[in-house]
């Protein structure tokens, strides 16, 4: 099974009030440690960027590593919309099995998540699986390619695919984490909290 993480850094940043992709975070730019992060995640074959607002000057500002980068036009859709056109590019990667749903603005995503994810995979066969961080769903999340075009037809909105793995319980594996979910960077008093964690 090849695994693709698909990071996903579209949004506009509206209440950090900046573009928080460049937000400094443990003294590089918040995207490039997210990028790195996943970099290291053992078992993970691939790793790709969306972009959509704010694009060019977080491609001028964060070095991405080399990794390639799928732009959304459409951003002021919402993240549905980024996930739409992070997946309709990983179809046409013929060689990629499953795909990681990664957040551009959480940076303390335990190590151990994805392995366990993917054994959860390999075990139940199911084509989604989730993290349960406790009490809450959380990122990453596994997705095998049979389910990409359902998820591009059915995404809309500002919401993912939460919705659609609500609607089809059949679809979707749990892995219990027994760890609070890690924070999403919206403020940049977020940024001084999750950095104290």
């Amino acid at each position: 099974m090849i695994t693709a993480a698909l990071v996903l850094a579209g949004g506009e940043s509206r209440r950090f009030g900046r573009p928080k992709q460049i937000a400094d975070w443990r003294g590089k730019p918040l995207l490039a440690h997210v990028v790195e992060q996943v970099q290291g995640w053992p078992q993970t074959d691939a790793v790709y960027v969306v972009l959509g607002a704010a694009a060019e000057q977080v491609m001028e500002t964060v070095d991405l590593g080399g990794v390639p980068v799928i732009e959304n036009l459409e951003w002021r859709e919402g993240m549905g919309s980024s996930l739409r056109v992070g997946l309709d590019f990983l179809i046409g990667e013929r060689s990629v099995d499953q795909a990681l749903l990664v957040l551009g603005d959480q940076p303390n995503v335990p190590r151990d998540v994805v392995p366990r994810l993917l054994e959860a995979r390999r075990r139940s066969g199911r084509p989604v699986i989730i993290p349960r961080y406790r009490l809450t769903r959380g990122h990453p999340v596994l997705v095998h390619r049979s389910l990409w075009p359902a998820l591009i037809t059915g995404l809309s909105g500002d919401q993912g695919a939460r919705n659609l793995f609500l609607a089809h319980p059949e679809w979707v594996e749990e892995v219990l984490v027994d760890t609070m979910p890690p924070g999403d960077v919206d403020t940049p008093e977020d940024i001084r909290r999750l950095d104290k964690s």
